[in-house]
């Protein structure tokens, strides 16, 4: 099988332009994975520079039945782009340009290799807003924000990518291109099709350009960044802040162990003793938001916070931010192995949430971390192990287990940013009834009958 497929591949190699079929074992091995623990090399990766590559390319492998699994960055959480079936990796770094930036219409046309923070810079400058903000944005691709419809915290009260996408192009598995949606604000010509494709995990397409909705770039920000002795307080302050009909930018929250990790990192006396942690960010017009991050200090004081912090306008705030991006990077100093499991609960019941992951720490006698978006309820639940001792991968999964199952039964999702991949995988039918995943199983055959496309996944 593998040998008629490499001769099949040597032939690709003569349909695509010189450079872009890549065989060496180093260059599959960089490809074989994410930020997951699952590792799969391909036989091959290709780096198109055009749709017009992308299309000989799955024209090629669905006529000779070859896996593809498209790839941004790779910095996914979940194994999306792990290429389970070998095959091809097809590598969309190199398509990354910002094709069009027009302030009248406020869109930009990028394609899917693009970074999201470039984007985002690009069109600050000229006094634009691109919302969705994804802890990797300095890292992760369009693309890849596309494909697993990433959020972030200004979610909160921008939306998540899905809410930008105005139109996109893609190629089939069969390598047909399609234009899907439009550039205007407003659009309902038949079925929202571009939609469709946003958070499909590459398995029904490739995007190879992306039409994005802009917004006019707020001129003011100001965050506050709170300190609590307890998580309850760190509760009812954001019920507070949402009761007194404000909505923040972002609001974030951290929980003790956290905490006590970044503390360690960074080395901010602030966070001993806390137990809690609140970023809360505003913006909009200067004399508005000032007049509201007085009204929110207010609110947070009535709560009795160990500290307050205040920043206004973007350095400062930046600052505020910094010790948010530390989390991770915190969470693996402590030399244990972090499953970042990113669950959404509805809203009211974060403290229920937190409850319940003290309760799985003491039953299993595994670390869990909690940080992430309180303003939408999707809260990054870490379980920290060490794989090295006897036993803790059976440990994990089980707690893994009780938590998706609880996540469930309050209503919630078991992924609301990174997505199923293969992590998930085993709590699919879990997540989804027999009729939904019927449903997802006759979009993916109506699109791709003959399962080219990132094969081996949760469809």
């Amino acid at each position: 099988m593998k040998s008629s497929r490499l001769k099949a591949l040597s032939r690709l190699q003569q349909l695509l332009s010189a450079g872009e079929i890549r065989f060496d074992e180093s260059t599959c091995e960089k490809h074989s994975g994410d930020k997951w623990f699952a590792a799969h090399n391909p036989d091959a990766v290709v780096f198109p520079r055009s749709a017009r590559s992308v299309a000989t390319l799955l024209r090629f492998a669905h006529q000779h039945r070859i896996p593809v699994t498209a790839r941004g960055a790779g910095f996914g959480y979940v194994g999306g782009c792990v290429p389970s079936r070998g095959g091809i990796v097809l590598s969309l770094i190199h398509m990354n340009r910002i094709k069009e930036i027009h302030a009248d219409d406020f869109v930009a046309v990028v394609q899917p290799g693009v970074i999201t923070q470039h984007l985002q810079e690009a069109v600050e400058k000229r006094g634009l807003f691109y919302p969705p903000d994804p802890a990797s944005r300095a890292d992760c691709t369009l693309g890849g924000n596309i494909a697993t419809n990433a959020g972030g915290p200004r979610c909160l009260k921008y939306g998540v990518t899905r809410d930008y996408v105005l139109g996109l192009e893609v190629v089939l598995a069969d390598g047909s291109i399609v234009q899907l949606g439009s550039r205007t604000h407003k659009n309902k010509t038949g079925f929202d099709l571009a939609r469709l494709f946003v958070g499909s995990e590459g398995l029904l397409g490739v995007v190879t350009e992306a039409t994005l909705k802009l917004l006019p770039l707020p001129p003011f920000r100001a965050c506050l960044a709170i300190g609590f002795g307890a998580m309850k307080d760190a509760a009812k302050t954001i019920r507070a802040i949402f009761h007194a009909g404000l909505l923040p930018c972002a609001l974030e929250i951290a929980d003790e162990f956290t905490l006590a990790a970044a503390r360690k990192r960074t080395g901010s006396q602030r966070l001993e003793g806390c137990e809690a942690h609140l970023i809360v960010e505003l913006d909009g017009q200067e004399k508005s938001v000032r007049t509201e991050i007085r009204e929110l200090e207010k609110i947070v004081r009535h709560q009795h916070p160990r500290f307050v912090q205040r920043a206004y306008g973007n350095a400062p705030c930046e600052n505020l931010w910094q010790l948010r991006r530390e989390f991770s990077a915190s969470l693996r100093d402590t030399g244990l192995t972090k499953l970042n499991e990113d669950i959404v609960v509805p809203r009211g019941g974060l403290k229920k949430l937190f409850h319940f992951a003290a309760k799985l720490q003491k039953k299993h006698g595994l670390p869990i971390a909690c940080f992430g978006h309180a303003g939408d309820g999707n809260i990054h639940v870490n379980v920290m192990v060490d794989l090295t001792q006897s036993g803790a991968r059976k440990r994990c999964d089980a707690a893994l287990d009780e938590l998706f199952k609880q996540v469930l039964a309050w209503d919630g999702v078991i992924t609301g940013e990174h997505g199923i991949g293969l992590a998930k995988k085993p709590w699919w039918p879990m997540a989804a009834s027999p009729e939904l995943r019927s449903l997802h199983r006759a979009i993916k055959m109506a699109l791709d009958p003959r399962d080219i496309l990132n094969p081996g996944k949760f469809v």
